[in-house]
């Protein structure tokens, strides 16, 4: 836990200009919640320098699953100016829609009334939090685990693996030491049917309520926490609310009203 504080107080003393009694504040807020919290957690960091210039690299806790896949990702910010995802983005295998793609594909979270008052709960604490520290421009990474799809996904696997069993390699060993390896000794000390997970190692998961349209796996967590409003973003401001007049929406606001627009927007995206 020390050396997690160390790399958390480096990272916002360095890419924030935090002072260490900030920083240790924002550490402090991360533990006191006790994991029931949509901020990203930091587990490390290293320095890559090459040519005298430096480079962070920052190692995150993963907000989605090391076995139920993702179908379906978003990155919402809870406006939709130029909140779209690209050509070029759309045509991947798992691609990063925004706000527009969100409200176009009439996409909604079914969740149970317990649930959606957890998760409004801890993103107002969390939003209070930031708004407090001066953060903004932080987004809402949403990732929807498909539970049937995914098991039409296992059935043809299956069907296609006994087709090969008989082939040259043979089946893969039972305690192989493999990367593929690791996840299935995880899985195999607790066993879990289709659409469950553990709450101890995806803890940013939320199970679709009974009844829902779909059975949906949830993954939330907030991205992008580490920008503050500084003279900069206060010019962006400036420059675009003289550009597209003052009532007009716009994407870089201060903390207070960013808080409040991301807050009612995350509030609407359940059915």
């Amino acid at each position: 836990m020390f050396i997690i504080a160390k790399i958390l107080i480096f990272v916002l003393n360095h890419f924030l200009n935090f002072d260490t009694c900030s920083s240790f504040i924002f550490f402090q807020y991360i533990v006191t919640c006790h994991g029931s919290t949509l901020l990203p957690q930091f587990l490390a960091m290293y320095r890559v320098t090459v040519e005298s210039e430096d480079t962070y690299l920052l190692v995150m806790r993963n907000m989605f699953s090391h076995r139920l896949p993702t179908h379906r990702k978003y990155e919402l910010k809870g406006s939709v100016l130029s909140r779209e995802a690209s050509f070029k983005e759309k045509v991947k295998d798992l691609p990063g829609h925004k706000d527009a793609d969100f409200r176009n594909n009439v996409q909604k979270l079914y969740v149970s009334a317990e649930e959606k008052e957890k998760l409004m709960e801890k993103l107002n604490r969390d939003i209070e939090f930031l708004v407090r520290m001066r953060i903004m421009d932080y987004s809402l990474l949403l990732g929807i685990h498909d539970v049937e799809r995914a098991e039409r996904d296992e059935e043809d696997m299956d069907s296609s693996g006994d087709e090969e069993e008989g082939g040259e390699n043979g089946p893969v060993p039972p305690y192989s030491t493999s990367p593929e390896g690791i996840p299935g000794y995880m899985n195999s000390l607790k066993p879990l049917g289709p659409g469950e997970f553990d709450p101890y190692v995806d803890v940013y998961a939320i199970q679709s309520t009974e009844g829902a349209p779909r059975r949906e796996v949830y993954f939330m967590g907030l991205i992008d926490v580490l920008t503050q409003y500084d003279t900069k973003k206060k010019a962006a401001h400036a420059a675009r609310a003289v550009k597209q007049g003052a009532g007009a929406e716009i994407s870089t606001v201060h903390p207070e009203q960013y808080a409040k627009r991301f807050r009612d927007f995350f509030s609407k995206i359940f059915a």
